[in-house]
């Protein structure tokens, strides 16, 4: 068989094994936390715009959530203002808080431009626009047995998502992009994890997926073995023996949230993989780690 015959059917192949998960998924939503070297790496940019392109034409309703800190923390440093971070979080004053509105600003209309140039109907927001993020200060547990809550600035934790915007931009088949900024009563801006403000938008909107794109391949065992399938309780139980620790921490914690609380299914994904969006939604394979709600109990007769 030529070998042009054989790319074909396996083209042919890809898209037959698609077809019952654009099925499943039609008209559901599907929130994308976008990270990590996919949103660093020219060469993976343009894939992912048009994932999420895809994903939205053949009947799927994805929410984008972006975050921003190795380009927050590159111009920091460029600064000379020193980054610091407690428990996974940025220590955010009101000279780092500028500096992380104004990067996020950018990668927002970054990512709007190249999904529009790729045939979408993008619409960049923060969680300012119609104050839509309620948020308010986000205060750390202590680090000891008889250490007080601890302060890390202007970063928030979220009150209350309302969906009524998101849901308007979707029934008109625009694509929403969030920049995960918060307002407080006072109309003061929070910086919030990214990771966070996905989670909790998908939980508002009994999302079908919760997608958080990272830079390693999922969610690992102590021995750097990928685990692809995970119950919350499992999860939980690699927080307790400290598998799960650092930087990982949020990005999990809001993953394991969000299954508890309605959401399908959530997944860590490996955005270093190209198109790793549609792998992860479309195809049996998958190239992350997927969460799933522990099965309720059956009480015996």
């Amino acid at each position: 068989m030529p070998n042009d015959a054989i790319g074909a059917a396996v083209k042919a192949q890809i898209l037959a094994e698609a077809l019952p998960y654009i099925r499943r998924f039609h008209d559901r939503t599907i929130v994308v936390k976008y990270g990590g070297n996919a949103m660093t790496e020219p060469a993976l940019k343009p894939g992912f715009a048009r994932d999420v392109v895809m994903l939205k034409l053949v009947g799927m309703n994805p929410v984008i959530v972006h975050g921003g800190g190795p380009q927050i923390g590159q111009l920091l440093d460029r600064m000379g203002i020193r980054s610091e971070f407690r428990q996974g979080m940025r220590v955010t004053d009101e000279k780092v808080m500028n500096v992380v509105e104004m990067v996020l600003g950018e990668l927002n209309q970054e990512i709007v431009g190249l999904i529009n140039q790729h045939g979408g109907k993008a619409v960049g927001l923060t969680g300012q626009d119609g104050a839509f993020i309620h948020a308010k200060k986000l205060l750390l547990k202590g680090e000891g047995p008889e250490s007080g809550p601890v302060d890390i600035g202007l970063v928030g934790e979220i009150e209350r998502i309302d969906p009524e915007l998101i849901a308007l931009l979707d029934s008109r088949d625009f694509i929403p992009v969030i920049a995960p900024i918060g307002v407080g009563e006072g109309g003061e801006a929070y910086n919030i994890n990214a990771d966070l403000v996905a989670g909790k938008l998908a939980e508002t909107l009994k999302a079908e997926k919760l997608v958080l794109m990272t830079n390693i391949s999922g969610v690992l065992d102590r021995d750097n073995r990928l685990l692809t399938g995970l119950t919350a309780s499992e999860i939980e139980a690699l927080f307790a023996d400290g598998t799960i620790h650092g930087g990982m921490l949020p990005k999990i914690g809001s993953a394991l949230a969000a299954v508890k609380n309605g959401v399908k299914s959530s997944h860590i994904i490996d955005g270093r993989v190209e198109h790793a969006l549609l792998l992860e939604v479309l195809t049996n394979q998958g190239v992350g780690t997927m969460i799933r709600a522990d099965e309720p109990a059956v009480r015996a007769a």
